[in-house]
């Protein structure tokens, strides 16, 4: 059963910690409700047109999420009934879906941009979203964080093996043609998954990435991949915002470097020459851990989706 995204009155947070910093607490009041997510139920609120919900349990762990579709203006119109449309998937769909639609709202309605779907993947359904997106996209276990982390791989199984053929399977999807955008932890399961994975997404929109997690150790794989490959076929964009260092010009709390990390991983790619992959990189100016996501994605999307 499916129906049409309507948004909460409630301001949806992250929970992300200043520079991959742990949050101390959930935030709540005026900063929005950490527990909210797009209820497909509610009487009234703010429709996001063109959008479905589609809820999956995934059959491992048997925890309950929620799929979020939109499709582009197009995808309806007769004359596009045989059209195959890139897609764009997103983590932390409950913020990132309401980024992404928006967005790529104008530029779609003035023929900016060429159309794609988009499609958000939300938190585990009773899970605080802290907890569950530290568990399921954090690719090892960390000791240093307080909660339960390293669920990634079973995060992977279940978004490539349920949730990609479920979106393929209902709508007209290009899987030749298949992005993955993510923001903090987000960003790291990407990476892991475009050295673990490669071929999976042919794109990367991946903002904010934390690098710091574990010791660093998403570098470590980086280079094992190159051990045993001479080419990485990818598209892959990365910002981190100009604030998200701890000292002077930095953020109160930021206890990582983003900025370096960032540099850090874009250098070793840029050393290995591979043909097939298209790397560019943003520091966002003023940005933060918590604002860099809307401006690194409509970039990337840029970037990725721009007609000639």
């Amino acid at each position: 059963m499916t129906s049409r995204l309507v948004l909460p009155m409630a301001v949806l947070a992250l929970g992300l910690g200043a520079c991959g910093a742990e949050p101390a607490k959930t935030t709540e009041g005026a900063a929005g409700a950490m527990s909210a997510s797009p209820a497909s139920s509610a009487d009234g609120g703010f429709v996001i047109e063109n959008s479905t919900v589609i809820p999956i349990r995934a059959k491992a762990s048997g925890r309950d999420y929620e799929i979020f579709v939109k499709t582009p203006p197009g995808y309806g119109k007769p004359e596009n009934a045989g059209r195959r449309y890139p897609v764009i998937y997103l983590t932390d769909g409950p913020y990132t879906f309401q980024v992404a639609s928006a967005v790529s709202r104008l530029p779609f309605s003035q023929g900016r941009f060429n159309e794609f779907i988009v499609v958000g993947l939300s938190w585990a359904k009773g899970d605080a979203p802290a907890d569950s997106r530290r568990r399921d996209l954090t690719p090892w276990r960390d000791p240093a964080i307080k909660g339960e982390t390293g669920g990634g791989q079973a995060h992977f199984d279940f978004l490539k093996g349920e949730v990609l053929p479920l979106v393929e399977g209902r709508y007209r999807v290009d899987p030749a043609a298949r992005t993955l955008a993510g923001q903090s932890y987000g960003a790291l399961f990407g990476l892991w998954i475009a050295f673990n994975a490669p071929g999976t997404f042919q794109n990367y929109v991946l903002t904010s990435p934390s690098i710091w997690f574990a010791g660093q150790r998403i570098l470590a794989d980086e280079a094992a991949y190159a051990k045993g490959h001479k080419d990485l076929k990818a598209t892959l964009y990365l910002a981190t915002g100009s604030r998200e260092h701890p000292g002077p010009g930095g953020c109160p709390g930021c206890d990582n470097d983003m900025i370096a990390g960032q540099a850090r991983l874009a250098a070793a790619l840029k050393a290995r020459s591979y043909p097939g992959l298209r790397l560019r990189t943003d520091v966002v100016e003023d940005g933060f851990h918590e604002t860099t996501f809307p401006v690194g994605l409509i970039r990337g999307m840029q970037w990725l989706y721009l007609k000639s």
